[in-house]
């Protein structure tokens, strides 16, 4: 068994999960914890990071250093994406974390990003989707999975069977967008346009790397997503147990985004499930995440297999990293 932990700075939240390796690619959660700073808040307009967006992220890192400290991490690693990537004065923060924390900070790509998430997701669905109907030979495909990671400042799409085939990363983000184009309360129509018109113009990128069309169950993580589920499932409180690996019709989870994007902040801000710092950015997170469901569903169609369901997974990168973590298998 070995204790590890994982920290993936993203450019709204800031998570840490501390598990334990069982040694067979098993997790045991010891410490799951998010931290909503905003550490890529104004990136997208002026490039670099704030100094209220890194005194709120610095003082999250300390805290979970004296968690990682408290319960014995023996591997540590951190990971930061969308907002890192694009800050010019990245190098600061990088430093500043190492000193904090004794580990360096691995920038990843999106593409890494991507498949992290797609282990992640994977690894912890609790049953296999429904197999693919048979084609004109009666012969039942191999399940294609399309993982959608939605984060702050981008959205991965990662499709693979069990593992991943191929990955890409869209400068489109709940924060990104929300900061891009919202000023109204509730967003306008055409502040929502503006929105899908961004996304719509990533997926025309990202669809010459992945096919969407091969997709016979789409996976979406990350805190948009599972919140839209938390609407759709009509949840009292925010319940991860039951967010998770849940699968809800498409057209169910389309109206619920359609729900969240018409809602005035106030509305959003007093349902039990939303997160405080989710309030400003939901809409805009609402809309990615239907223009990409739609987009996927559309190929589908085209290709013959209906996507009809979609299922929400509360594990991804965060669970990635830490499984990355296992000690090589030595050979006897």
């Amino acid at each position: 068994m070995t204790r590890v932990a994982a920290i993936d700075c993203g450019t709204n939240s800031i998570r840490l999960l501390i598990a334990d390796l069982d040694g067979r690619g098993g997790l045991t959660d010891v410490v799951r914890t998010l931290e909503v700073v905003r550490l890529g808040e104004g990136v997208d307009r002026t490039g670099r990071f704030s100094q209220a967006a890194l005194d709120r992220t610095l003082a999250a890192i300390h805290a979970y250093a004296d968690l990682c400290r408290e319960h014995g991490a023996e591997r540590i690693r951190f990971v930061a994406t969308s907002a890192t990537r694009d800050a010019a004065n990245r190098a600061e923060f990088i430093d500043t974390v190492y000193a904090i924390l004794g580990v360096a900070v691995e920038v990843i790509p999106g593409t890494e990003e991507a498949e992290l998430s797609f282990r992640g997701a994977l690894t912890a669905l609790a049953a296999p989707a429904p197999a693919p109907a048979p084609n004109s030979d009666g012969i039942a495909p191999a399940p294609v999975h399309l993982v959608v990671d939605l984060g702050g400042g981008s959205t991965e799409l990662v499709l693979g069977g069990n593992i991943p085939e191929s990955a890409y990363s869209m400068d489109v983000g709940c924060v990104r967008l929300a900061e891009r184009n919202i000023v109204s309360d509730p967003p306008s129509d055409s502040e929502l346009a503006a929105i899908r018109n961004d996304v719509s113009a990533a997926l025309d990128v990202a669809t010459a790397t992945v096919d969407l069309s091969r997709a016979t169950e789409v996976i979406g993580v990350a805190g948009t997503v599972t919140t839209i589920t938390a609407h759709a499932l009509g949840l009292t409180s925010y319940d991860p147990v039951a967010i998770s690996g849940s699968r809800l019709p498409l057209g169910e989870v389309l109206r619920s985004c359609e729900a969240l994007t018409r809602m005035p902040r106030a509305e959003r801000a007093a349902l039990p499930y939303m997160h405080p710092g989710r309030v400003d950015v939901i809409a805009s997170g609402a809309v990615i995440w239907a223009t990409v469901l739609q987009r996927v569903a559309d190929a589908a169609a085209a290709a013959g297999h209906p996507l009809e369901w979609i299922t929400t997974s509360e594990h991804d990168i965060l669970d990635g990293v830490a499984l990355s973590l296992a000690p090589p298998v030595v050979s006897p």
